[in-house]
């Protein structure tokens, strides 16, 4: 097996330069192989003693991969090894996606971004990452390649629970794609945490608006994996619209969130500050679409 001994810890590193050479490994070893990118989370997980891999993949030179952010007719697609700050700062994720830029912008530190992706961050499948609102609301998909093809995943269905996800032990993450806005939109991300700086959220969600009235929340860190949450009906944007009545309808969304109680917050606290963090992003993403976003 190509690699090498890691110093201090209990695999051997394989560094492959092929899809073919990074997918037979996979086949080897199944379960018993984890894949790295950037690896801010694997680290993590492997020092904890969390995760003990019997090999680590080292994706970065793999021929195929990439870390281009490619814009096509009628999606964005960013690559499997794109940092966190790149997508961040890339004009067209600020252009047709602020709220995720808005979201990427609070993972970790600016030395996390610096080596984070973003197929890690989704397949870390935290209930609390922050950019999965955001990527949950554009209706973002996954496309992974096995031994036995490629195929894409909706993200919405791509999470099982926490650490858990539909992906196969014989498949990489090749890309993430974003359906380019088909109108004017609007979005917009918040975060709570216990302090300001690097934190996991202790409720994190995001909100879009469509020029037709259609209206995405999705949340995070109030359930074992990210809720999505529709109003179809148009009347969340509709000027107007009561205070009352609007607490009413994202109420209604809410019932969707299963918060619990924990060492960052109460579920009575998380239960409360759903609705005011809902009712900010609803106003932001309001004022963006106003504003002619997304065109």
């Amino acid at each position: 097996m190509p690699g090498d001994a890691s110093p201090g810890f209990g695999f051997r590193l394989a560094r492959p330069r092929s899809m073919e050479e990074a997918l037979d490994l996979l086949s080897r070893y199944g379960p018993r192989a984890r894949l790295l990118a950037g690896g801010t989370d694997l680290l993590v997980q492997v020092r904890a003693g969390k995760a003990a891999p019997e090999v680590v993949i080292d994706l970065k030179k793999v021929s195929t991969l990439h870390s281009d952010i490619v814009q096509e007719d009628s999606f964005l697609e960013i690559g499997a090894l794109a940092l966190l700050s790149d997508i961040g700062r890339d004009p067209r994720i600020l252009g047709f996606f602020p709220a995720l830029a808005e979201s990427v912008a609070t993972v970790g530190s600016i030395q996390i971004r610096n080596r984070a992706t973003l197929p890690g961050n989704i397949c870390n499948a935290s209930p609390a990452a922050d950019t999965l609102p955001a990527l949950l609301v554009h209706e973002a998909s996954v496309s992974l390649q096995g031994r036995g093809g490629k195929r894409t995943v909706a993200l919405s269905d791509f999470f099982l629970g926490p650490g858990k996800t539909v992906r196969r032990d014989d498949e990489i993450v090749t890309s993430v794609r974003l359906p380019l806005p088909k109108g004017r939109e609007g979005a917009a991300f918040e975060r709570l945490t216990r302090r300001r700086g690097v934190d996991l959220a202790t409720i994190n969600l995001c909100c879009r608006v469509e020029q037709s009235g259609m209206t995405r929340f999705a949340f995070g860190a109030v359930g074992p994996r990210p809720v999505v949450a529709v109003d179809p009906s148009g009347k969340l944007t509709r000027p107007g619209l009561g205070a009352e009545e609007r607490d009413r309808r994202i109420r209604e969304l809410l019932q969707k969130t299963s918060p619990i109680s924990d060492v960052r917050a109460s579920r009575d606290y998380r239960t409360a500050m759903l609705l005011v963090l809902s009712r900010r992003a609803l106003e932001r993403a309001l004022q963006r679409l106003a504003g002619g976003e997304g065109a």
